[in-house]
């Protein structure tokens, strides 16, 4: 058994999304403990409908950074570990937004948490606010097993939204090379949040993954909700779910039962 499916053993894993509200150290931060309070809500809401995992970012820290600065690492931390602590069984996950790896590694190590995601591995990618991002998957690898967390997984995007190629590839030659650098599951999205991958996509990504020799889940990172979710959840071990669960910026009971409903659940 992969490492992805020891820790999420369900055939069609489903990862629900918390987004927090701007953490300390931004203007419209209403305070560390206001950002605890939402996680846990949103938490409840989520795990009482079954899903698998929960996911916590920094969404709204707006303008995003590319490297986290100490506060949100920190602040980070403690809300990740409360959630944790408050969890009654669901996988907790977390990612520091825009491009800083080795801090969610730290702060899931330092929290408990089972899991990150990250949206650069192996793609050389640009966006034109922000540059050329930094990937450099072999010494993340070093860096997790240097903070004794290699019972962490990485989740990892492929070609991922908003961003462009570099250099252009085939979406299969991405999978194989995540594969091949120790990525836990693939993650493929559309092309802006909220936008479904197309199934041609997922499909490729699966021919990358099988040419690896390796049986690494593929996910799908964005778009999924109640209407496509069986259609697409059938070439692909599940899904992290974000838009489609969130009314006024908090997850909707409502949504997140219809979706769950949808996959017999």
């Amino acid at each position: 058994m992969n490492r992805f499916r020891a820790l999420f053993p369900g055939d069609k894993t489903i990862i629900g999304m918390i987004h927090l509200p701007p953490l300390p150290g931004y203007p419209e931060s209403r305070g560390i403990d206001h950002a605890i309070q939402h996680a846990v809500a949103d938490l409840h809401v989520l795990e009482q409908a079954g899903v698998d995992g929960v996911w916590i970012e920094n969404e709204y820290d707006r303008p995003h950074r590319v490297t986290a600065e100490p506060e949100t690492i920190a602040a980070m931390t403690a809300i990740t570990r409360t959630v944790v602590q408050e969890s009654n069984g669901v996988i907790v996950g977390c990612e520091i937004l825009l491009n800083d790896p080795k801090a969610s590694l730290a702060v899931a190590r330092m929290s408990g948490a089972g899991f990150i995601r990250t949206d650069y591995f192996v793609d050389a990618m640009t966006r034109p606010e922000y540059g050329e991002f930094e990937i450099d998957a072999d010494n993340l690898l070093i860096y997790r097993s240097a903070i004794d967390a290699d019972d962490i997984l990485i989740l990892a995007d492929i070609q991922v939204k908003y961003a462009r190629m570099i250099r252009k590839r085939p979406l299969r030659e991405s999978a194989q090379l995540a594969c091949e650098k120790q990525a836990d599951a693939i993650v493929v999205t559309g092309d802006l949040t909220g936008d479904a991958p197309v199934v041609e996509h997922l499909r490729e990504a699966a021919k990358g993954v099988a040419a690896s020799g390796q049986d690494t889940p593929i996910l799908i990172g964005s778009g999924l909700d109640a209407k496509n979710a069986t259609t697409l959840l059938a070439d692909c071990g599940g899904a992290i779910v974000g838009t489609a669960l969130m009314r006024d910026k908090a997850v909707d009971a409502g949504s997140v039962r219809a979706l769950m409903r949808s996959l017999g659940n």
